[in-house]
């Protein structure tokens, strides 16, 4: 593996609650001191889960004493599951019994599902508790740790009940996507390639050529990747960070990807970025149906996604439960952009150039889900 060397921090423009996102290998050996600056007090309290605990905490740990910084860890169960009331009720009482103060720092050592998490959490104990994001997945590191989105999820859809609540910063570490599972690095792929398609032709292009450097471990590609994805989540969470308009764009692919994720119980048998993948798929699919992108951008970005060995039809999924064009259509109803009993979908014109279709046709949806599944 080729080495590398931190890069300057991204910014996160948001005023008074602005943040950096540091971005190079070996960042949680130097945790203590980015923390430090942030804490009223030299401790904090680390929420991670049982497969993250094994491979990353004794790293973080280490890094928290170099600085002399105390820490109480609380560790849950991995899975998506974890995103739920129960586990939401759980963390924010056991926050409690632990003397957390507004003014302490709550660490979200994790993927998406404990990013998600321990954001909600930190946004309603104490009305607002400041934490900082050390995503540890690649998904987590390009899209969930950046942006405050924080949420748990329902029986009824993905990531309903949240709160919007920016982490005081962000620590994506590269070299904690060493240890990261082959098809957990492919998934949270699927969310890099999504910045190229939805504005960044040039991007798209530099990830065709450098696919097998960042599946290989090569860490100054990967630190490139995380960046230009984080540049260009920064950009769109500055200038829309409630999702009124223009952030509604990196949802390409989720309000069908959802529906999958939904149908499937939230399980392991469709993870978020398989999910986010397929759906990038049947939204080109869908513009060219809609006469907006050519077949060849379609065909285009579904070879790319195929080279990460990530679903691009229907057929791709495992078996499971009975797909159902009906039943996809209502959970995507479920999405949060949906306005007044109206869907709203993420399109494209092509490879780089994407547009928001509100009041998208549910009927011709079903039908084109209908094709797809037969």
């Amino acid at each position: 593996m080729t080495t590398s060397t931190p890069v300057n921090p991204v910014r996160v423009n948001l005023a008074e609650r602005s943040y950096d996102i540091h971005i190079g290998p070996r960042l949680m050996e130097d945790a203590g001191a980015l923390l430090s600056p942030l804490l009223s007090r030299p401790e904090v309290v680390i929420v991670t889960d049982d497969n993250v605990a094994k491979h990353q905490l004794p790293r973080l740990a280490d890094g928290l004493e170099k600085s002399a910084v105390a820490f109480e860890t609380i560790t849950l169960p991995a899975g998506e599951a974890t995103k739920s009331f129960a586990q939401l009720e759980s963390l924010t009482r056991r926050l409690i019994e632990l003397g957390v103060e507004r003014g302490d720092l709550i660490i979200a050592l994790g993927g998406g599902v404990i990013g998600d998490l321990v954001g909600f959490s930190a946004s309603i104990l104490r009305r607002g508790c400041r934490f900082a994001q050390i995503p540890t997945t690649l998904l987590a590191q390009v899209d969930s740790s950046v942006g405050g989105k924080t949420a748990i999820n329902a029986p009824e859809g993905k990531n309903l009940i949240g709160a919007f609540h920016q982490p005081s910063i962000v620590i994506a570490d590269i070299s904690a996507l060493d240890t990261l599972a082959p098809r957990q690095l492919r998934a949270g792929y699927a969310e890099v390639a999504k910045y190229g398609a939805i504005s960044d032709e040039p991007f798209f292009a530099w990830l065709e050529n450098n696919i097998d450097a960042i599946m290989n471990g090569d860490a100054a590609a990967r630190a490139h990747a995380v960046k230009k994805s984080c540049e260009a989540k920064a950009a769109i969470v500055a200038a829309d960070e409630r999702e009124g308009g223009e952030r509604a764009l990196l949802n390409l692919g989720h309000t069908f990807g959802h529906a999958f994720e939904a149908l499937y119980g939230y399980s392991s048998d469709v993870l978020h970025g398989e999910g986010v993948a397929l759906g990038m798929a049947l939204a080109f699919d869908y513009s060219v149906r809609m006469g907006l992108a050519a077949a060849s951008d379609a065909d285009r970005l579904k070879a790319h996604l195929k080279s990460a060995s990530l679903p691009v039809e229907i057929a791709d999924l495992p078996s499971g439960p009975t797909l159902d064009a009906d039943a996809l259509v209502e959970l995507m109803m479920q999405d949060k952009k949906v306005v007044g009993g109206k869907l709203t979908l993420i399109l494209a014109d092509a490879i780089g150039k994407s547009r928001i279709v509100k009041d998208a046709d549910r009927a011709d949806i079903n039908a084109f889900l209908k094709e797809k599944i037969a």
